[in-house]
């Protein structure tokens, strides 16, 4: 009896975990961040404390995997519905190498130091932090690299050529709102951004999914 009641709760606690992945989306499983980890291990750990306590039922295991995958679902909503939120629940991307030099606060607060720096480096294959422009610390943990230009493929130098500056792309509107920050820094204003919209027949911010900006080019715009 107690081996047909752990395979039962076991088959019982896979389905449900099964159909609870599908259902919240595969960011559940590519993009890990701090709140995801928190999440998986606490549902590990609801069906796994449930197969081997006697004293809990397959109702039980239901219930509960049930309401964490509500909660999980209900922040998955607060954070498209209220982008203030995306912050405290979601993180945030820092810029940890800026234009070729180390950013030693936004180090800090990642809690990273050089020699984990450099591992991460190194798994988007730069070995040399020289090699680098940009790069992004990302709320998974994961480091995207923008190289410098005589890093590219194929690499300038190859060519004998100059090195040129490398713009880095900012995203100045997200969800219909224009991103201040990433304004601001870029040098732009509202009128050159609406004008720029005016040319792709959008003239609400709110009708623009996301437009990127990159120095020397025209606008990227995504409209909704």
């Amino acid at each position: 009896m107690i081996y047909g009641q752990i395979f039962v709760e076991t088959l019982i606690g896979f389905l449900c975990l099964f159909v609870l992945t599908k259902f919240l989306g595969k960011s559940q499983i590519t993009q890990i961040t701090a709140f995801d980890f928190i999440a998986a291990l606490v549902l590990g750990e609801l069906v796994g404390n449930a197969l081997y306590d006697q004293e809990v039922g397959i109702r039980q295991v239901l219930f509960a995997v049930f309401l964490w995958g509500l909660l999980i679902y209900t922040t998955e909503m607060i954070t498209q519905k209220f982008k203030g939120t995306r912050g405290l629940l979601e993180g945030r991307p820092s810029i940890i190498i800026y234009q070729g030099h180390i950013q030693k606060e936004q180090l800090t607060k990642g809690k990273l130091d050089i020699n984990q720096l450099q591992h991460l480096l190194r798994s988007k294959e730069v070995f040399s932090i020289q090699e680098v422009e940009y790069a992004v610390l990302e709320t998974d943990g994961t480091v995207s690299v923008l190289k410098k230009s005589l890093q590219q493929t194929p690499s300038r130098g190859d060519f004998d050529m100059q090195p040129e500056p490398v713009p880095l792309p900012r995203g100045i509107i997200t969800d219909g709102e224009f991103i201040w920050d990433n304004i601001r820094e870029a040098g732009l204003t509202k009128e050159w951004i609406m004008g720029e919209l005016a040319i792709h027949q959008l003239y609400d911010v709110s009708d623009v999914l996301y437009a990127e900006y990159k120095k020397g080019e025209a606008l990227y715009v995504v409209p909704y």
